[in-house]
């Protein structure tokens, strides 16, 4: 019989996307639409890309079960910013896209199915 290697990020990259789907359904709740999920650009990847009306929207989820080594917010730091707004420059050039655009940070702590959400609309402007 033979065993499955898996790949040792693969536990964490599953967790991450359930997690990233369960925040879109919390998004989706509160009056957002999806549009992609998981776009991956050389030097990015965006999360989730959600619609606000006319509003396109980048949404970076972040994860932590807990906050003792930090909260999640804390780690969007200004090289995050940078390449978030580098792969949605890339997302909006590949899909002709021009309209009014956000960044938003949804902060998620807990284990599933007990999670708390911090949503900052506007968390960051592309400069």
């Amino acid at each position: 019989m033979a065993s499955l290697t898996m790949h040792p990020g693969s536990n964490a990259r599953a967790r991450g996307q359930r997690i990233e789907r369960i925040a879109a359904e919390w998004l989706a709740s509160h009056g957002l639409t999806l549009v992609a999920s998981n776009q991956q650009f050389k030097g990015g990847e965006l999360d989730l890309v959600m619609s606000d009306g006319e509003t396109l929207v980048f949404v970076e989820v972040r994860h932590r079960s807990n906050v003792r080594h930090g909260h999640p917010l804390e780690t969007v730091t200004p090289l995050k910013q940078r390449r978030l707004i580098h792969a949605a420059r890339f997302y909006l050039a590949r899909n002709r896209l021009s309209c009014p655009c956000r960044f938003d940070v949804l902060a998620v702590t807990g284990t599933p199915p007990d999670l708390n959400f911090e949503w900052v609309q506007g968390a960051f402007d592309a400069f």
